[in-house]
């Protein structure tokens, strides 16, 4: 009887438990749930680029260049699992160590970095979803004052050939001197997928899908490798005569900077390689580029590989990669950590490596990922998207004439591609973040002031190109002046010429510097 008993009440606790389990996970569930409409409900405060997005700001031509001029903007970026339950000010003392712990502090006090748009104390503690907003007077990399010409349009697609310099949508230091920013303020040409993407030096084809469904077809055909791609570079050296396939296998060295060398571990990829001509005056070759596959920086690393590397690749051709400047995979002998450690080490003094700010990590200065070294690559597979992400995102209530106060600027960031970033970067402890900074001020007597009415905390200023703008005293780049970026700034010799899919194929002119006689000029 007693046996009996025992099994019958063991039977009820085993149900009861289950009953238990099945209610905490009941719970669980109504916590994810709430969780998740309450992110919707914020993500619904970060709208994507509309008409004021684009009239934020306006550009101007300068020696040669696209500049663009300062203007406010917002930067945010949902809590992350490891500062839950921290302290916002213990939070960014330790994640964003360019400035002391007391810059922060006044940057709370002040209410230009706050939680779900509401100023907090420092003292807050971070939950689930929080939104922190970062307000900064965001100053923009100039680019070439080169034309973006159209190859072609239609109802489905926009074909253009993209100058070098010019990123292909926001990242880092960039935004509205991105292709899609200006496609869509100087073209009309609005809400735009990207099929495939171009590192920001390389110049040339760039194909945009203007329906979802096109964009998806068009990927598929790239993933599916029905699309033949054809490349000219300009190489050190003289390449051999005979066509040449390397199949060396590649892998990434560092997603954060986006640095890749041949490896054994890596990915099996194949370019094929054919001279078109040898100039002996100056010791270069232009040569006919084929990816067979589109790995980050395939034909870069594969004519590193080779040995004859393009002519002006700032990171490829690089003696940071040893004596032999990574011919054959010989690195002299670095780790992967040193080499990584190298590359930024050379960038605080040569400015020329990005890093990818295109999550919102990196809008809060993480130390680099995205201006990766390489995320958006002349070789990178497809990539659809829409040409206005939902990361770069004002404030309800801050629009380009308003502006919380005093404003954090954002220092150094890094540019979008390998190339090197312009010399327009300012020095920084750590070159690779975008890191939020203020100047001390306790005037601000009220959450919001609008530029116009900023006396004391702004006041215009007559560029070369005789229109006004705001400048910020409270703003780092505003009292750094920058010398514009040379000619052979903004240029990689490596050109994306010929798409060719099932019944389409497209092809841009040549650049001049893929003449054979050709010879880069003085003083470039």
């Amino acid at each position: 009887m007693n046996r009996r008993q025992g099994e019958k009440d063991n039977g009820k606790n085993i149900i009861l438990s289950c009953e238990k389990r099945k209610a905490d996970d009941s719970e669980i569930n109504k916590d994810l749930k709430k969780a998740k409409l309450e992110t919707k409900a914020l993500k619904a405060k970060r709208p994507g680029f509309t008409d004021d997005r684009y009239n934020e700001t306006s550009y101007y031509m300068e020696n040669g260049l696209r500049k663009v001029y300062p203007y406010y903007f917002t930067f945010t970026t949902f809590t992350k699992g490891r500062w839950v339950g921290e302290k916002i000010l213990d939070v960014f003392a330790r994640e964003f160590r360019a400035h002391p712990a007391a810059e922060y502090e006044r940057c709370i006090r002040a209410g230009t970095l706050t939680v779900n748009y509401e100023r907090v104390d420092p003292d807050y503690r971070l939950k689930h979803n929080d939104l922190l907003a970062n307000v900064v007077h965001r100053h923009e990399v100039p680019v070439t004052s080169q034309p973006i010409t159209l190859v072609h349009i239609d109802e489905d697609i926009v074909v253009v050939n993209k100058p070098a310099s010019i990123p292909v949508h926001p990242c880092g230091r960039y935004r509205h001197n991105t292709v899609v920013f200006i496609l869509a303020k100087e073209y009309n040409l609005k809400n735009l997928r990207t099929i495939h993407r171009l590192d920001r030096l390389t110049s040339g084809l760039l194909l945009f899908g203007r329906s979802p469904k096109k964009a998806r077809q068009m990927e598929h055909q790239i993933r599916n490798r029905q699309v033949q791609k054809e490349y000219v570079c300009r190489v050190d050296g003289e390449f051999p005569d005979e066509e040449i396939e390397c199949q060396e296998p590649i892998e990434v060295v560092s997603y954060k900077i986006g640095v890749c060398k041949v490896s054994p571990k890596g990915k099996d990829c194949s370019t094929v390689f054919k001279r078109l001509g040898f100039n002996q005056a100056n010791n270069t070759s232009v040569v006919l580029c084929r990816p067979k596959t589109g790995r980050m920086h395939q034909i870069r690393v594969h004519l590193q590989y080779l040995g004859y590397p393009v002519v002006n690749d700032p990171l490829y051709n690089h003696p940071v990669f040893g004596p032999l400047r990574g011919k054959g995979g010989d690195t002299g002998g670095k780790t992967d950590e040193q080499l990584v450690r190298d590359l930024i080490a050379i960038h605080n003094a040569e400015n020329w490596l990005g890093v990818d700010a295109a999550d919102d990590d990196l809008l809060f200065s993480k130390p680099a990922p995205d201006d990766k070294v390489g995320e958006d690559d002349c070789d990178t597979g497809p990539a659809s998207r829409e040409s206005s992400p939902r990361l770069d995102s004002p404030a309800p209530g801050v629009t380009a004439s308003t502006v919380m106060t005093p404003t954090l600027a954002s220092p150094s960031s890094g540019a979008e591609a390998p190339a090197e970033e312009s010399p327009r970067a300012p020095p920084s402890p750590t070159p690779l973040a975008t890191l939020p900074i203020n100047e001390d001020s306790n005037d601000a007597k009220s959450d919001k002031v609008t530029v116009a009415t900023q006396t004391g905390c702004a006041e215009t200023a007559t560029s070369a190109a005789g229109a006004a703008e705001v400048i910020d005293p409270h703003c780092y780049e505003c009292r750094v002046r920058y010398r514009d970026p040379r000619p052979r700034d903004l240029v990689m010799y490596l050109h994306a010429w010929k798409y060719k899919g099932p019944g389409w194929e497209y092809e841009t002119e040549l650049p001049q510097w893929a003449s054979l006689d050709w010879d880069e000029p003085e003083n470039s």
